[in-house]
């Protein structure tokens, strides 16, 4: 089998995975999203049958596969065709409701498959493996529930289906229905097709309402509202952190090397999660996530941010390579963890408290900033004044270069800018003044040293020439104004350089690992923002369509594109990609008074 990423995303903030168009489950981490990945088949090339490492509910002579979420949901429905018109019905989910006063979202994926017609003959393929792939699960069972036994760990599979048949992989005849349900070593209390039949409309239930909550623009809010989903099964309710993707080690490119472990909590794509939830008016995710950063700030020794850390909030996350998986069709290497813990990346401190920001001016939360989380923001703040010109990896976390980068900069400014807003809102006169005039200083600073008059343009480091995509997001932060002529200079500058075709590439500069190949999705989106703000909506739209294209048949979106053939590459479903399709379709969507 030869990967894709058209997958399916489902979960529910505790464990996620994905499904491929014939329902097999290619990725699913346990007992969290940075767990070992009981399913890996996407990092393993295998045939239909063979292999290990997945879940697949394969229809003998089948031909014909459609696949699509309920409405509104997280809840997948796979339906299979054979060569005599016989169809099976697959409904995944991971549970996700409110019970007892709390959100109930177990360790757990259900499976329903339902016979809609016919005579299907069906075969169920269970094949978990632990450390990677490294080997498949050991077992045992009794007469409804297998245990898959890895060293430290159970996965219980509870059934009404033939055990014999899923421990031998017998081909069957469907007669009605029947369920699959993965979870933690416990005994199930009541009947298995009735309570999963109820945690099925109730998880529907929940995502109803959440959805009915999102306060979305007139235009592609099928595709908001997907994205607003998937946005929401990447943050990890127990601690509040939101991860940057759900898979590790899915190639930038082809055979490039650019092969990272995305499940943890960057602080500067969480700040893009954030807003973007917070456009769109669901405030909880920015409430547990301020959590998360409240206590990674306390751990902080000098209170010295990271731009990564764990989802548990942990430091480390040592980089390591694994020998048991070949890679997305064979392109390893795999790596478990990421070494940019350790990289100084400066623009966190200006995301750390554009993040927090909200918390101070939102009066629709009931707890919100006071005095005491403001002095804890002006440390961060301080440590901006301080690095505002000092040499960093960057946003983009260059392994063998540093240089004062222009974008870190502009976010230290940020980081002072909105502490003065918030300390004129808090009626803090004298700290107003204090963080108003640092502003101003870092303000000269850039404009001094990160403009190249010859460019016209800001350059991405100090006395540089070269041009960086995350400076479309100057008018953004607040940094220029859309009417500043230097904006529009730089956006410009930006398109004569790093445009390709349809799409902005972040930089086109060999760096580590040689040229970059293809366009780093949300770039241009960044560039579909600037040109909004420059009353370039036409052009704008054309791009934004265009994008809309390049995503899976469910609107999903990994972190690059082949500008020429429209494939989608790196680690998936990319939340940076999600946040740029909300940001740009509230920009350019008619307003619900003036569509009809």
């Amino acid at each position: 089998m030869n990967h894709s990423l058209d997958l399916a995303l489902i979960g529910n903030c505790q464990v996620g995975a994905l499904i491929d168009p014939s329902a097999e489950i290619v990725w699913y981490c346990l007992p969290r999203f940075d767990g070992d990945p009981t399913f890996c088949s996407l990092l393993h090339e295998h045939t239909v049958g063979e292999g290990k490492g997945y879940c697949a509910i394969e229809l003998v002579d089948q031909i014909e596969a459609t696949q699509s979420y309920l409405p509104n949901s997280a809840v997948l429905v796979t339906r299979l065709t054979d060569a005599q018109g016989a169809v099976v019905e697959i409904t995944d989910f991971c549970p996700r409701f409110h019970h007892h006063g709390r959100v109930f979202n177990p360790m757990m994926l259900v499976r329903q498959v339902h016979r809609v017609q016919g005579n299907p003959r069906i075969r169920l393929l269970v094949r978990p493996t632990y450390d990677y792939g490294r080997e498949q699960c050991s077992f045992t069972h009794g007469s409804h529930h297998i245990r898959y036994v890895s060293p430290g760990s159970v996965l219980r599979l509870t059934t009404n289906a033939s055990i014999t048949a899923i421990l031998q992989e017998l081909p069957f005849f469907l007669e009605d229905r029947l369920t699959l349900m993965f979870g933690p070593d416990e005994i199930i209390p009541e009947a298995l097709p009735e309570m999963t039949r109820r945690f099925l409309d109730e998880t529907l239930s929940y995502w109803h309402e959440w959805v009915r909550d999102l306060a979305i623009p007139f235009d592609w809010q099928d595709e908001v509202i997907r994205a607003a989903i998937t946005l929401k099964l990447n943050t990890f309710d127990d601690t509040g952190a939101i991860i940057a993707a759900m898979t590790t080690s899915i190639p930038e490119a082809s055979d490039s090397g650019r092969n990272w472990d995305y499940r943890f909590c960057w602080l500067r794509d969480s700040y893009f999660v954030v807003n973007a939830l917070n456009r769109l008016g669901t405030t909880h995710t920015m409430e547990h996530y301020l959590n998360y950063l409240v206590n990674v700030v306390a751990a902080a020794p000098g209170g010295i941010l990271q731009p990564v850390y764990g989802i548990d909030g942990r430091a480390h996350i040592e980089e390591k390579k694994v020998d048991t998986l070949a890679g997305y069709r064979g392109m390893g290497p795999v790596q478990v963890g990421n070494q940019a813990y350790e990289q100084i990346q400066h623009d966190v401190y200006g995301s750390a408290i554009l993040a927090v920001t909200h918390v101070f001016f939102d009066r629709r939360l009931v707890q919100r900033g006071d005095t005491t989380l403001f002095t804890r923001l002006e440390t961060l703040g301080e440590l901006a004044i301080l690095v505002h010109d000092q040499p960093d990896a960057g946003l983009w976390e260059l392994r063998g270069t540093k240089r004062v980068h222009t974008f870190s900069s502009i976010m230290c400014w940020a980081a002072c800018d909105r502490l003065a807003r918030i300390a004129a809102r808090l009626k803090l006169p004298e700290r107003v003044t204090y963080w108003s005039a640092q502003a101003d200083h870092i303000h000269a600073t850039i404009c001094s040293r990160g403009w190249n008059d010859e460019k016209k343009a800001f350059t991405a480091a100090f006395e540089g020439d070269s041009l960086d995509a995350s400076l479309l997001l100057m008018h953004d932060v607040g940094f220029l104004a859309a009417d500043d002529p230097r904006f529009a200079s730089t956006v410009a500058a930006i398109e004569r350089e790093l445009r390709h075709g349809d799409y902005i590439f972040r930089y086109v500069e060999e760096d580590d690992f040689g040229t970059p190949k293809n366009a780093f999705i949300v770039c241009t989106y960044w560039y579909i923002y600037a040109l909004v703000a420059l009353g370039r909506n036409d052009e704008a739209r054309l791009l934004f369509e265009n994008l809309l294209k390049r995503h899976n048949r469910h609107g999903l979106m990994a972190e690059h594109v082949d500008v020429q053939t429209g494939e989608q590459w790196g680690n998936f479903v990319q939340t940076y990609s999600m946040v740029g399709l909300i940001n740009s379709a509230l920009r350019l969507s008619r307003r619900w008074d003036s569509a009809f």
